[in-house]
C-alpha cells in the first residue's frame, strides 16, 4: 500500500470540514440516546391509608413492557391489582436502528477522513472508483439517517405518552393515584434533532463527494499521439 503523504488541507475544504462535523455530531446522537435513564413514580392512597410510592424505572433501548412498578402493586391496596404492572410498548427497534445509523456514520466519516488527509492522491486518482464508491456511501447514510431519524422521532412520541399514561384500577375513593414525578427527556428530544441534522449533513457532503466523481468532472481526453 502507497505510503500516507499527510495535509491537513482537506480539513479545512468542505469535503473534509463537514466529515469532521459528521463524526462530531454522530456522538452526540447516540451518546443523548444510549446513555439514557430514567423513571415514573406514583402516589397510593388506599383507603385512606398514608401514601406509598410506586415507580417503574426506564431506559435505552425503552423494552418499556418490561419496566415494572415496584413495590410490587399486588401486595398493595387490598390486592386491586392481580398481577405486577408495566409500562407499555416495546420501542426497543427504533432506538436501536437509530443508535447503530449513528455509531457506522460515526466510524465512516472518521475513515472518509483519514482517507482525504493521508491518501488525497490515491482519492484522486482511482480513475473515480473511490470518489463513485464515497458517493454512494454517503447518499446511503443521507437514507439511512431519514429512517433512523424519523422513525426514531415517532417512537419517542410513543414513550412519552406510555409514561404519561396513569396507573389502571384506581378507584377514589378507595384508591386515589397521583403523579409523583417523571424523569424529563429534553436529552431525548435533543437525540432527535441531531439525527436530523445529522441527515442535513450527509445531504450536504453528497454534493461535495459527488464533484469529485467524474460525472461532475470527467476525465481530460488522452492527446491523440502523433505518427
Amino acid at each position: 500500500m502507497a505510503a500516507p503523504r499527510w495535509d491537513l488541507g482537506p480539513a479545512r475544504e468542505p469535503l473534509g470540514l463537514i466529515r469532521a462535523l459528521q463524526g462530531f455530531f454522530s456522538v452526540f446522537a447516540f451518546a443523548t440516546l444510549g446513555g439514557f435513564q430514567g423513571s415514573v413514580s406514583f402516589h397510593l392512597s388506599c383507603a385512606g391509608s398514608p401514601n406509598i410510592s410506586v415507580s417503574a424505572p426506564f431506559a435505552y433501548p425503552f423494552r418499556l413492557n418490561l419496566a415494572t412498578f415496584t413495590p410490587s402493586l399486588t401486595a398493595l391496596c387490598n390486592r386491586t391489582w392481580a398481577r405486577d404492572v408495566h409500562l407499555v410498548g416495546d420501542f426497543s427497534s427504533s432506538a436501536q436502528f437509530f443508535v447503530v445509523v449513528a455509531v457506522f456514520s460515526f466510524l465512516y466519516s472518521l475513515g472518509a477522513l483519514l482517507l482525504y488527509l493521508g491518501y488525497l492522491h490515491l482519492y484522486r486518482g482511482a480513475g473515480g472508483k473511490l470518489p463513485l464508491g464515497d458517493f454512494l456511501a454517503t447518499a446511503a447514510f443521507s437514507f439511512l439517517w431519514l429512517v433512523a431519524s424519523s422513525a426514531w422521532a415517532k417512537a419517542l412520541t410513543d414513550v412519552k405518552a406510555s409514561v404519561a399514561a396513569p396507573l389502571p384500577y384506581c378507584h377514589p375513593p378507595a384508591v386515589i393515584c397521583s403523579r409523583d414525578t417523571t424523569t424529563p427527556m429534553g436529552t431525548l428530544n435533543v437525540s432527535v434533532v441531531f439525527g436530523f441534522l445529522n441527515l442535513i449533513l450527509w445531504l450536504g457532503s453528497s454534493w461535495f463527494v459527488f464533484k469529485e466523481t467524474n460525472f461532475h468532472t470527467p476525465p481530460a481526453p488522452s492527446t491523440p499521439s502523433t505518427m
